[in-house]
């Protein structure tokens, strides 16, 4: 006999608020660490007098804990280096700026500052607000088409999937203060867009069993044998993503680790959240719903 998934679920909502709750407490007591996409930094534009790669710019900057800058070559062909290079870090003052400076001079040579200045956020608070709102509107969208598809409570619950995804990924990227740039942003709307796929295949396998549902099997029997008949396409899906985004965040650049560390965690609570959580609240609702309605006509016979 098959695990009953259905039956525990009390434990797996509990498992999720554990793994919540500890990143809510990071959010509000230390807050994310937003990076220079954000909160503005500082621009070096510098002429070296040999080409250099950003490999080795970026191995210099490690030293003083800005090797997650952005770097860009001024690339003139299909070579890998350029004399011209754009560095943009977090904001530096006067004398750090120097001693990064002195840096890269004693180790790649000498090179002419073209431009050095602080520089505002590629995302502003008015792009944030406007990022927030369409993500907002995003999920209303979804609320209707899935309403429409499915019905209202398989909405809601999809929906309610997508934030325990992305509060668990903002909760351990403020507990690791690992870095939020522009593509973490990214990252969240392609966990967003593999979790409600992962999720929609769940309940679509519900619907089509729910037509030939007799209540002497019983609702939970029918979601934990809905659950278990894509248990192997949503294992097999969730651990290719994983293998392709582990390759890129081990074997990738310095600037990929981040992106690939947020899909590594969104993936598998998208996964987590799918199989879990979201046809367990929906069936936790819907027995609610059917347990007052029962309780009604027992008052209106009486």
């Amino acid at each position: 006999m098959k695990f009953d998934i259905v039956a525990k679920r009390y434990w797996w909502f509990l498992l999720s608020v554990l793994i919540i709750i500890p990143g809510l407490i990071s959010m509000a007591t230390q807050g994310l660490n937003l990076g220079i996409d954000f909160t503005g930094g500082t621009l070096l534009d510098l002429k070296f007098a040999r080409p250099v790669a950003v490999s080795e710019i970026r191995e210099v900057l490690k030293d003083y804990q800005l090797e997650g800058s952005t770097i860009q070559l001024a690339l003139t062909g299909q070579e890998d280096k350029a004399n011209n290079v754009l560095i943009r870090s977090h904001v530096l003052n006067e004398e750090e700026r120097r001693n990064v400076l002195k840096g890269l001079e004693t180790k790649l040579g000498a090179f002419e500052v073209l431009r050095a200045e602080k520089v505002g956020a590629v995302i502003g608070s008015e792009l944030a607000q406007q990022a927030g709102l369409a993500l907002l509107l995003a999920w209303v969208l979804e609320i209707v088409y899935i309403t429409y598809r499915f019905e209202f409570k398989f909405a809601v619950a999809g929906i309610a999937a997508l934030v325990h995804d992305i509060l668990i990924v903002l909760g351990i990227f403020s507990i690791m203060q690992k870095e939020i740039d522009s593509t973490f942003v990214a990252a969240i709307l392609t966990i967003i867009g593999y979790s409600i796929n992962d999720t929609i295949v769940i309940f679509d396998r519900i619907r089509e069993n729910l037509k030939t549902y007799k209540k002497s099997e019983g609702l939970a029997e029918l979601v934990n044998r809905s659950i278990w008949q894509t248990m192997t396409r949503s294992i097999y899906t969730v651990l290719t993503v994983i293998f392709a985004t582990a390759a890129l965040y081990v074997f990738g650049g310095e600037t990929t680790k981040n992106f690939s560390l947020a899909l590594l965690i969104g993936f598998a609570s998208g996964a987590y959240s799918s199989i879990f959580n979201a046809s367990q609240i929906w069936i936790t609702w819907r027995e609610y719903d059917e347990k007052r309605r029962m309780e009604q006509r027992i008052k209106g016979a009486n």
